[in-house]
Parts: C-alpha cells; sequence; structure tokens
C-alpha cells in the first residue's frame, strides 16, 4: 500500500484516524495497540509474508536489549548481546538483500555455477532493519531506556508512515513519544498540510518525471538531447519521489502525535557534495556518521584513517542503496569527491557561490546516472552519450513541449519558496487564504491523477 493511491486516501488512512481519535481516544495503550495493528496490516498489505520477518526482527531485537538491561553494568556481556543483536539484522538483510549478488560474483570470480534460487525483496527491510538497530545501539549506550513491552518496540520499527520508505528514524528520537506524546489542532493540521504537499510532489511532479525520465534510460542509449534530458528529468525524479514519501511520512507522524526529524533541506541548492549530504536523505547520513563513522574514529586518527572511514561509511552507503554494481561504484563516486573536499578544504575555499552550486549539480546529475542505470556498462554508454553532441534534438523537443508546464514547476520547486511565501505571513488573513486556495488546489489535482489511474512508481520501495 502507497500512500498516493486510493485505498490508502479513502480507505485506509480515515479508518484509522477515525478509530484512533474517536474510539480509543481516552486510552494511550489501545492508542498504541491499535497503530500497532493497523502498521502491520499496512504492510502486510503488500507483504503478506515477509511481515514475519519483520515480526521476527521487533522480538529478536527486544530480546536483545531486555537481556543487555538486565546485566546491567556488565559491559562485556551486554556487549556481547549487542553484537548478537547486530550480527542477526545484518543476517537478515544480507540473505535478502545481497545472498544472490554475492553468489553470483564468486561464482564468476571463480568461474563456478553458484546461482541460487531468486530470493524476493522485502519491501523496505533496509529502513526497519537499521531502525532495529538503532534501538539496540542506543539502549547499548544509555541514551534510552529499553521497552520491557515487545509492542512498544514493534510500534517503534514498524508505524506505518515511517515504515516502508523511511526517513530513518532513530529510537532515541521517539522513545518518549511511545507512551507520552501530544496530539494538538495545531500539529494535526500542520501534520496535514505537509500531507498534501508531499501528496502534490508525488502524484503531480515525480509521477510526470518518471514518464520523461524511463523514455530516456530506455535499453537503447539516447542521443545528446534525449540523454541530458532523461538525467535532468531523473534527478528531479528521484527528489520529489524521496522528498514527498519524507513529507508525507512526516506530515502522518504528526496527525498521530508523532514528531520525526526532517529528511531534507533543498538539497539542488548545495555550493559542495559535502554540503549536498548533509541536506539529502538526511537521516541516513546521520545514521551511518553516528554508527559507523564515528566509531571508526571519524576523522579525529589522521588523514589516512579519515580516508578509509569514508571508504567505508560510502561503501556501504552504496550497498544499502541495493545489490548492484552501480549502487556501489555511485557510492565510490561520493566517497572519491566528498574524500577530496574534506582534504583540501575546497568547500571554504569557493568564493563564488554559483560555481560552487553548478560544480555539485553537475556531479549529482553524473551520479544519478549511475544510481539509475542497470549496469555499468549502460550508465558509461548514457554518460558518453551525454558529452557526445547529435544534432537530433526531435524527441527531446517533443518530451519538452508536451511537459513544459511540469519541467518548469519542478525546477520552480526546488527553490526556497517557503521562504517567500513567509514574507506575506504578517498579512494574515490573505496568507491563510492563499495557502488553503493553494493546497485545496494541490490536494484535488493529485487526487485526480490518483484516480485517474495514471503511473505511479516509487523508487525507494526497493530499498
Amino acid at each position: 500500500m502507497v500512500f498516493s493511491s486510493s485505498v490508502f486516501l479513502f480507505g485506509f488512512l480515515p479508518v484509522a484516524l477515525i478509530f484512533y481519535y474517536l474510539v480509543f481516544k481516552n486510552s494511550r495503550t489501545c492508542q498504541n495497540v491499535f497503530l500497532f495493528i493497523i502498521s502491520i496490516f499496512f504492510y502486510a498489505w503488500g507483504e503478506p509474508v515477509f511481515v514475519l520477518v519483520m515480526l521476527l526482527s521487533i522480538l529478536v531485537n527486544w530480546f536483545c536489549a531486555l537481556i543487555m538491561a538486565k546485566h546491567g553494568a556488565d559491559l562485556k556481556r551486554k556487549k556481547a548481546w549487542l553484537i548478537v543483536g547486530i550480527v542477526f539484522d545484518i543476517l537478515v538483510l544480507f540473505v535478502f538483500k545481497y545472498l544472490n549478488f554475492f553468489a553470483e560474483n564468486i561464482g564468476y570470480l571463480f568461474s563456478a555455477d553458484l546461482k541460487l534460487r531468486k530470493i524476493a525483496l522485502p519491501i523496505g527491510i533496509s529502513f526497519f532493519t537499521f531502525q532495529a538497530m538503532s534501538y539496540i545501539i542506543d539502549v547499548y549506550r544509555g541514551k534510552k531506556d529499553f521497552q520491557k513491552n515487545p509492542l512498544y518496540v514493534g510500534l517503534y520499527i514498524a508505524l506505518f508512515p515511517q515504515l516502508i520508505a523511511g526517513p530513518i528514524v532513530r529510537y532515541e528520537t521517539v522513545a518518549d513519544q511511545i507512551q507520552n506524546r501530544e496530539e494538538t489542532w495545531e500539529l494535526f493540521s500542520n501534520g496535514t498540510e505537509r500531507f498534501i504537499v508531499g501528496l502534490g510532489k508525488k502524484a503531480i511532479l515525480a509521477n510526470s518525471l518518471a514518464v520523461i525520465a524511463d523514455a530516456a534510460f530506455s535499453p537503447n542509449v539516447p542521443v545528446f538531447s534525449m540523454a541530458w534530458l532523461g538525467a535532468l528529468a531523473y534527478t528531479l525524479q528521484i527528489f520529489f519521489d524521496f522528498s514527498a514519501y519524507s513529507d508525507m511520512a512526516i506530515g502522518l507522524g504528526k496527525m498521530f502525535g508523532f514528531k520525526f526529524e526532517e529528511n531534507f533541506n533543498r538539497p539542488y541548492l548545495s555550493k559542495s557534495i559535502s554540503d549536498f549530504w548533509r541536506r539529502w536523505h538526511i537521516s541516513m547520513g546521520t545514521w551511518f556518521r553516528d554508527y559507523v563513522y564515528f566509531p571508526l574514529g571519524g576523522s579525529r586518527e589522521g588523514k589516512g584513517r579519515t580516508i578509509f572511514n569514508l571508504f567505508v561509511v560510502w561503501l556501504l552507503t552504496g550497498l544499502w542503496h541495493g545489490a548492484n554494481w552501480t549502487f556501489i561504484v555511485w557510492g565510490l563516486f561520493y566517497f572519491v569527491f566528498i574524500s577530496i573536499e574534506k582534504l583540501t578544504k575546497a568547500e571554504s575555499k569557493i568564493k563564488f557561490a554559483p560555481l560552487g552550486h553548478i560544480y555539485t549539480l553537475f556531479l549529482v546529475i553524473i551520479g544519478w546516472v549511475l544510481f539509475r542505470s542497470d549496469s555499468i556498462k549502460y550508465a558509461l554508454s548514457y554518460i558518453k552519450s551525454m558529452f557526445g553532441f547529435s544534432g537530433d534534438f526531435g524527441l527531446a523537443k517533443l518530451y519538452i513541449k508536451e511537459n513544459a508546464v511540469i519541467l518548469a514547476s519542478s525546477v520552480i520547486a526546488c527553490l526556497p519558496i517557503a521562504d517567500f511565501v513567509k514574507r506575506f505571513k504578517k498579512r494574515e488573513a490573505f496568507y491563510l487564504t492563499a495557502k488553503f486556495i493553494c493546497l485545496l488546489l494541490i490536494l484535488v489535482i493529485s487526487v485526480s491523477y490518483i484516480v485517474k489511474g495514471t503511473y505511479n512508481p516509487f523508487i525507494y520501495f526497493n530499498f
């Protein structure tokens, strides 16, 4: 089940809100039990078998944290159970996401037939596994108390707004909110507004851009003009696709009293690659920083060690996105440029801001070509086409003409519009009226797209 679907908008969400606020309004325990049950139902809607994998993950991580808590000050035993939990989480992720990939490559390396039966990938496994690891690590570090009740661990890991595609919510962020959150009309209305904006990003912009990107990234490598148009369309699509889901997740969380951290901060306005990764998929970046980079030593142990630590982080970042060499090379691509920026302090030396923006956006677009391609060979051919000028502009012109409004709106939506709009807050009546009309238009247009059954892919379901 996806947020931008009729069954969610007109079935699941209204029922969830009615029961949460009307039937169970007088009992936090009942509300939590209800949220856990509907979250399991939400996941089982698309993954009726693999919901058992998630439930097993919840129980194992709850048990490991429980045993760690019982050992109290015995750090040796606590660490042993932390390792047990982490090994289990990584093993689950490896079996379902990477086993076939490693078997195929080892078989290729040693000329052996190691092809295994294809294992289906549970939706959102990387997201809920990282949250499970966050729980046991935060408990081990003493940042938050463990949960005696497995239901609350389950609610943290399986809560439907962020279950399938994030943001990756830290246990320390929501631990207190599980039992002590406060629902207010202001929070609910703010969440509704945020959800509508995300829905518009997805249904109107991302889905329309997907048509252009998919046409460009066809089996046959496109010519120069279509290659650039496809790369730009995908650059916009993946931002609006993923940030839309984060907006909707954060908005839904607020509707039920939860406050999640932000996941995007105008990434295409970045002036360096390091800046880009402080703004893009923030929850993943900070997860790797706090649970991998810092424990390895961060940048405190000399340049050589810093480079190694960055290599590990970006290799894992690439692998996190998928079992394909394109993702690994994409991760290492960013490792190279972030290492250069860190060692040369290039970020602070860029005095002319537009130059930094151009350099960053150019590399990001090239990176997305790697990310979108099915193979390294195809990616190289595609990039070669981007720099092999051809006078054939016919197909690109056709797509630009048919999608001019969407392309222009997408570029404008990447700019700091919110800052401009906030200037009108002093004129309260005008501001509130204009905001209501805009949100209503976004909602109506989005719903019309959804009801018509327009193309509705979702990139991050694969992760």
